[in-house]
């Protein structure tokens, strides 16, 4: 070797000597002993900061140990929110980045989702992980609003981007894709088309490639983390039964309670839950505490083990295994969104980690006609309350008079027409004839209406207020309707001035009336006579439930389309039918029983004449101004 040649192999030496002194050779951990050994959860993401302990999450660390098993190439992941998932997702990352690197695609819902979850929970992580601050770096660009954002380490890059990114997607070669929400991606990345897909073509030139797919759970049917779930080898988290020993999943059909409304001081009902909650075992029927379960050994059971020889696993996971929500919470949620489909769906998805199943696609007109059945008298037994809808056309009134009983079971009692101008008084004096009428069961007892919503809505709303203001005594009630996803059905009421008269003002109750469509919809479907839910319709030819009812009462049907990533749900009118007022007339009818909120078991007791339960004895007199004031029994 020449003296030039030593001297430039000298040089060179001495230069990549620091590098080659830091560099260390990968310790052949599987994913949880490194995030044991090096992640550092960020104050600012966690209410547990420091140091990262698996054990804290058990039921992570077996998806995160199928990572780095080379006979597993997809995990699949459904979960509920609160317990961890996108941990599962940054433990992967950051042990990528620091034991095994690669490309890696990470997408999430859009690009402003990626944005976000880049600055506060991947720069975070590099940041406050020692091994990760000294090799990761941004890769910044002339354009600070680039679409995509990247970080680099040595031997691979982080490319994360949206799921409506077609050129991000479609343009980038990835050994490892992981996919965040997957159930709010866009259908198509652009008109490129499946998002998914387009990733996964990624990977073609990797042989050891690996995906990773997470998300909690949406509608039934729709879902596209069900699809790749039920690919997979479809594990449960499990815990062992103290009486048993046999292991099952904690689900809400299993959770026993009990609960009591109170009033806030702000004068609304909510609910309470006394008591303890409990869990009754499937195998046995024995019931255990929530104490007495979190003890109890868990792990996966999975009912598809031959998909591991595909390499795919996938595990699903509900919010009863999380270590920072109690049991109470959740069914305190679930309560509170009783009645109102839209706060129901996100509770199912989100804390019972459970799809929403969608049962909209009713009967058709037909079926409907042939269910109607005789009534031997106004009033068939079962109904305790009743209301009417009434619907203001330019030339009429329509109202439906229906009957309430436990359960929600309805019982539709009268559909008719009153002829005439709403802007004229005949057509309200024949209301009032309605309203005041007493409907007798068979026994001859009877019941009078004890709310009635009048929409306001069309050509006659001052009108409206006028007649709703001056039987306010009869308890009839002006409303309007208001479409669209996530508003809740019933909102307390306001005053409004008629023809700009501040000082004559009428109650509006605003109603959510998509979501009133939803539950009604959801009670047609019911098929068992006489349980929760069915709705019973007459067959009697004065009652007025004819096939033009029947044609209008199933008028519409819900549309799932997706906007910005997010499912959202609008009603369009069916081809060939015409009418929706019988729609609108039930939904009116229901809104009303929902405004009494009646003492159901009460108003039973006084129709059989027994007597009222002897009250309890009142609790002792607090000094604080905030007092808990009790309603009803648990």
């Amino acid at each position: 070797m020449s003296k030039t040649t030593k001297k430039a192999a000298a040089a060179l030496n001495a230069a990549i000597a620091p590098e080659v002194a830091h560099f260390k050779p990968p310790e052949n951990l599987t994913v949880d002993e490194w995030a044991d050994k090096y992640r550092r959860l960020s104050p600012e993401n966690s209410a547990e900061a420091g140091p990262w302990r698996t054990k804290r999450t058990p039921y992570l660390a077996e998806p995160m140990k199928a990572f780095t098993d080379p006979k597993v190439r997809k995990i699949v992941m459904v979960a509920a929110s609160q317990v961890g998932k996108s941990e599962l997702e940054l433990n992967i990352i950051g042990y990528i980045m620091d034991q095994d690197p690669g490309s890696i695609l990470f997408a999430q819902p859009s690009l402003e989702d990626a944005r976000k979850f880049s600055r506060l929970r991947i720069s975070p992580m590099v940041r406050d992980s020692k091994v990760l601050r000294q090799k990761v770096t941004e890769i910044r660009g002339k354009d600070t609003t680039s679409t995509v954002l990247q970080k680099s380490f040595p031997g691979g890059m982080l490319t994360i981007t949206g799921s409506n990114s077609a050129s991000a997607l479609a343009s980038t070669p990835a050994r490892y894709i992981l996919g965040d929400e997957r159930d709010r991606w866009a259908i198509s990345a652009g008109s490129e088309g499946d998002p998914w897909a387009l990733a996964e073509a990624r990977q073609a030139t990797f042989y050891n490639a690996k995906a990773v797919e997470v998300s909690t759970p949406t509608i039934k049917g729709r879902s596209n983390i069900e699809t790749s779930y039920y690919q997979g080898t479809q594990e449960r988290w499990c815990h062992r039964c103290p009486h048993c020993g046999e292991y099952s999943e904690i689900t809400f059909g299993r959770i026993r309670f009990q609960h009591k409304k109170i009033k806030a001081p702000n004068g609304r009902m909510a609910n309470k839950v006394v008591g303890a909650i409990n869990y009754v075992c499937p195998e046995c029927g024995c019931i255990s505490t929530e104490a007495e379960m979190r003890k109890q050994p868990a792990k996966w059971i999975a009912t598809n083990p031959e998909a591991y020889e595909n390499g795919v696993r996938s595990f699903w996971l509900s919010a009863f295994a999380s270590p920072w929500t109690p049991w109470s919470k959740i069914v305190v949620k679930f309560l509170d969104a009783q009645g109102d489909p839209e706060r129901l769906k996100v509770v199912c998805n989100t804390l019972l980690g459970e799809l929403w199943e969608d049962r909209t696609a009713v009967v058709d007109d037909d079926e409907m006609l042939g269910r109607r059945e005789h009534y031997d008298a106004e009033l068939p037994d079962g109904v305790l309350v009743l209301t009417c809808g009434v619907d203001t056309q330019d030339n009429r009134l329509e109202y439906e008079v229906v009957g309430h009983g436990h359960g929600g079971e309805t019982w539709g009692i009268k559909r008719g027409y009153i002829m005439g101008r709403p802007d004229t008084q005949e057509p309200w004096d024949r209301l009032d004839d309605l309203i005041d009428h007493t409907y007798t069961y068979a026994s001859g007892k009877g019941l009078k209406i004890s709310i009635t919503c009048v929409d306001s809505g069309g050509h006659f709303t001052q009108e409206v207020y006028e007649q709703c203001r001056a039987r306010l005594a009869k308890h009839v009630f002006a409303i309007k309707g208001k479409g669209g996803e996530g508003i809740p059905y019933i909102n307390p009421p306001s005053k409004v001035p008629i023809r700009d008269n501040k000082r004559v003002r009428c109650w509006l109750y605003t109603i959510g009336v998509d979501a009133g469509k939803t539950m009604i919809y959801n009670a047609l479907e019911v098929q068992e006579p006489g349980g929760t839910k069915y709705c019973h319709f007459p067959n009697n030819d004065d009652r007025g439930y004819d096939a033009g009812y029947f044609n209008g009462l199933l008028s519409e049907t819900p549309v799932l389309t997706r906007s910005n990533g997010r499912d959202k749900v609008t009603w369009k009118k069916l081809p060939g039918h015409e009418r929706n007022e019988p729609l609108d007339l039930r939904n009116y009818a229901l809104a009303g029983y929902r405004i009494v909120d009646p003492d159901l078991d009460a108003i039973e007791r006084r129709l059989k004449g027994l007597e009222e339960p002897k009250a309890k004895p009142e609790p002792p007199k607090r000094h604080n101004k905030r007092r808990d004031i009790y309603d009803g029994e648990w």
